[in-house]
């Protein structure tokens, strides 16, 4: 199978301009995740998809420093920027992960991929909210299912945020959620990267736990938190 794991990242978020650009360790967002998902053993290529817009120019930039493979399309229309960019890479299977989710555990998103060999057709970590929100967040789903989603579905939601109609539909797609039974639902921590606020907490985990290959093990996560939880009082706020 043609693994081919697709980065959402654009410079224009409403919320927080710029953030993937952010500087965290010496290294943009965007960069730590890609050398994050390099240390994956189950993907075959790693694509960036951005946008046409003149302010994805620096997106740009920052894929061509570091070697990697970049798709630029639709601003609005998520859904067939998507597609477009998986056809054109001839990919069997889709890994999607999004630019303001900066902590990854290359371990988790192998083994979300060993999934997608026993035929389902969406696999992800987030479906039952156990994961802590942000964290090795991503989604694994096949081509054809893709290729249905952009032929048949053309409500706003589905063009901007690509898979809902899957997990509002369970019964219409075989799912796996993953999850690791032998820790408690840490749900109620945000790791993802909305806000400044949340930039600041996730760059103190970031610099205290991640390896050199910009990866930070959910096992080492859990212990850091737990010892620290007065660092997550620090976004609670943020809606």
């Amino acid at each position: 199978m043609n693994v081919i794991a697709i980065v959402q990242a654009r410079m224009g978020s409403t919320r927080f301009p710029g953030k993937i650009l952010e500087i965290v360790r010496d290294k943009t967002i965007l960069e730590h995740i890609i050398t994050c998902l390099r240390n994956c053993q189950n993907i075959k290529e790693i694509v960036v998809a951005t946008t046409t817009l003149k302010e994805d120019d620096r997106t740009v930039e920052i894929c061509k420093k570091i070697g990697c493979r970049y798709f630029r399309g639709s601003a609005s229309d998520v859904l067939g920027r998507f597609y477009d960019c998986a056809t054109q890479c001839n990919a069997d299977v889709i890994v999607r992960l999004t630019a303001d989710n900066l902590l990854l555990d290359s371990d988790i998103i192998d083994k979300l991929i060993e999934f997608s060999n026993e035929d389902y057709d969406y696999i992800s970590n987030v479906l039952d909210h156990a994961f802590p929100l942000g964290f090795s967040s991503c989604e694994i789903f096949r081509y054809s299912v893709l290729e249905k989603l952009h032929q048949t579905k053309k409500d706003s939601k589905s063009r901007e945020h690509v898979t809902p109609f899957i997990r509002e539909n369970p019964g219409l797609f075989k799912i796996k959620n993953y999850n690791i039974h032998e820790y408690k639902d840490r749900s109620e921590w945000r790791l993802t990267i909305d806000y400044k606020e949340d930039l600041i907490l996730v760059k103190k985990i970031f610099n205290a736990i991640a390896d050199i290959n910009s990866c930070v093990k959910f096992e080492r996560l859990i212990k850091f938190l737990d010892e620290n939880k007065e660092l997550l009082d620090s976004n609670k706020k943020v809606n």
